[in-house]
């Protein structure tokens, strides 16, 4: 009767520490890791492809604005030589 008790007793402890093992959870968090791994990735991926806009906007808004400046210039020059313009006739007027 006592080595039955005991053989009992030993199983009883065995199929507690068994069901105590972190083994089975690692199996089933082996997909969200995957998950977290794809959302990363999607992530990283929304991230560059908003990074590359942004540069793309920026050497827009560059190119934009050399061509106000250039646009800008050529109007002060045009202002400029109408000026010189009115003071040759001005000076011819005398």
């Amino acid at each position: 009767m006592t080595k039955l008790l005991a053989a009992l007793v030993a199983a009883f402890f065995a199929t507690a520490s068994f069901a105590q093992t972190a083994a089975p959870t690692a199996a089933a968090s082996a997909p969200k890791a995957e998950v977290k791994k794809e959302e990363k990735k999607e992530a990283k991926a929304t991230v560059k492809a908003d990074k590359k806009e942004a540069k793309a906007e920026a050497k827009a808004d560059k190119k934009v604005a050399k061509a106000e400046k250039k646009e800008a210039k050529a109007e002060a020059k045009a202002d400029k030589k109408v000026a010189k313009e009115e003071a040759k006739k001005d000076e011819a007027k005398k």
